[in-house]
């Protein structure tokens, strides 16, 4: 028999994994048009460990009541930035020695799980219509993508988000 553990015990073990090391991820969010799945990605990067957020061009940023809604509370445990200028925000992170790894289906695109980070990686999410812009995109070092087996050609941006960002600390850390 399966025992779910108690509200405390959960705390206990949380406060064991909130003091690990952060996962040597930042993510940029590249005019995320809905709060929802802004304040989904807050709460995914607090859950994965990520060092920062960028939240660029027209992406919402806190405090905004939607965002909240559905960070419960992550956007105040997450380090963030808001960014008018994109490209300015990726060239001073590669600058930095960041690897720019987009979400996109592209030519020469891998399958996320192929990736193998050599040090630390800014991963650039899209806008969910357009997907990254072609100045990101030729700003990009390598493309990630999703393999996607149904019908519909993607997931909405902030599963895709959660998606990579544990095979990314998978990749770094050897921990899902």
């Amino acid at each position: 028999m399966i025992r779910k553990l108690s509200h405390e015990e959960v705390i206990a073990r949380q406060m064991t994994q909130c003091r690990l090391p952060r996962v040597p991820v930042v993510a940029v969010l590249d005019n995320i048009r809905s709060l929802n799945n802004v304040g989904s990605m807050f709460r995914t990067a607090d859950g994965a460990g990520l060092q920062k957020l960028y939240l660029c061009g027209i992406t919402g940023y806190p405090p905004q009541g939607d965002i909240a809604k559905t960070a419960l509370g992550a956007e105040e445990s997450v380090a963030w930035e808001y960014r008018k200028d994109i490209v300015m925000t990726l060239q001073e992170l590669k600058a930095r020695g960041y690897t720019i790894v987009i979400l996109e289906q592209a030519e020469r695109a891998i399958a996320c799980e192929e990736y193998k980070p050599q040090g630390p990686v800014c991963l650039v999410v899209g806008n969910e219509v357009e997907g990254v812009s072609d100045a990101v995109a030729a700003l990009a070092d390598i493309a990630i993508e999703i393999p996607m087996r149904g019908v519909k050609n993607s997931l909405n941006v902030s599963v895709a988000f959660g998606v990579a960002v544990f095979f990314l600390r998978q990749a770094l850390f050897g921990e899902a």
